[in-house]
């Protein structure tokens, strides 16, 4: 991809780099903006899932996520 293609951003819950023409874009109540990659990435998004915990995403934590009590 060339640079004249545009700015590339990321996908708000996996973590992919996302080229300037294409994704889905989320507006929330308070005005901020969350791009996402893909209608899967969307639907997690709004069921509020953690992207750490799914092994598809970039943002995954091998071992899993260490909760302080």
């Amino acid at each position: 991809m060339s640079k004249a293609a545009g700015f590339i951003r990321n996908c708000f819950f996996c973590g992919k780099h996302i080229p300037a023409d294409e994704g889905l874009m989320l507006i929330k109540n308070d005005g901020s903006i969350q791009w996402t990659c893909s209608a899967k990435c969307k639907k997690n998004v709004r069921l509020k899932r953690d992207p750490r915990k799914f092994k598809w995403t970039r943002k995954y934590v091998k071992g899993g996520i260490k909760v302080k009590k």
